[in-house]
């Protein structure tokens, strides 16, 4: 846990990144989540969850340090519908009580996407203007902000620290040290209803374009923009400034 003189009031200063990361980096999920409440406070800090295929895990510890956590959650208009029953699943299921559905703006959504193709011409910008933009307007209340990246995942994520500077806040990473097995346990133990799609094939869910079934054998994450060198969305590539 944290040590008790890094832990601040409402009016204080936020704690240097790299000095938390030091703190937490053995830490539990629960107690990173813990300290980043404890240090930032309840109405500065927000969970942005995808209701992804793993994403229950890191609700489920979240809700049993306090359900009342704001979580910011990205509807782009072309999530899979089984993505927002499981959303509304887990509301129920878990007791969350202050899920923030955030879409894109629907004057950008005309300037910059009237055909709904950009997915197919311009990954990288219907990104941006449907997860990259909405994020960094739901976040502007907060001071920090919790997410479920996890180092085995790979690529971009092999490395990430416990705790981070995103340049606008400060990051928290509470499954950096997790391994799959955790994740599964987590499920088991909390008796956690799996995505609707895990069934058929869908290692890892985002938007219903650039989705795709893994093959036997392949990285959870392969589904995501196949075929291409896209291997993140931006919102943890982007500074949230």
């Amino acid at each position: 846990m944290l040590a008790p003189e890094l832990s601040l009031s409402q009016s204080d200063a936020l704690p240097p990144a790299d000095v938390l990361d030091r703190a937490l980096r053995a830490a539990s999920p629960a107690e990173v989540i813990a300290t980043a409440l404890k240090t930032v406070g309840r109405e500065r800090l927000a969970l942005v969850s995808s209701f992804g295929t793993e994403s229950a895990a890191l609700l489920k510890v979240m809700a049993d340090v306090d359900p009342a956590i704001p979580v910011i959650f990205l509807d782009t208009g072309w999530l899979f519908e089984e993505t927002l029953a499981y959303r509304d699943t887990l509301i129920e299921t878990l007791g969350l009580t202050d899920v923030r559905s955030i879409k894109p703006l629907e004057e950008t959504l005309s300037r910059e996407d009237s055909d709904r193709e950009l997915w197919f011409s311009d990954p990288d910008a219907c990104c941006r203007i449907r997860k990259v933009e909405p994020l960094a307007r739901a976040l502007k209340p907060f001071s920090a902000w919790i997410n479920g990246r996890k180092r085995f995942q790979g690529g971009a994520r092999a490395d990430i620290p416990v705790v981070e500077d995103d340049g606008a806040r400060l990051k928290f990473n509470p499954f950096a040290n997790v391994s799959r097995e955790d994740i599964e346990a987590i499920y088991k133990l909390g008796k956690l209803p799996p995505h609707p799609l895990v069934a058929s094939g869908y290692l890892s869910v985002g938007c219903m374009p650039c989705s795709s079934r893994a093959i036997s054998g392949e990285d959870a994450r392969a589904g995501r923009w196949r075929g291409q060198a896209k291997t993140e969305c931006g919102i943890h590539t982007i500074k949230t400034s």
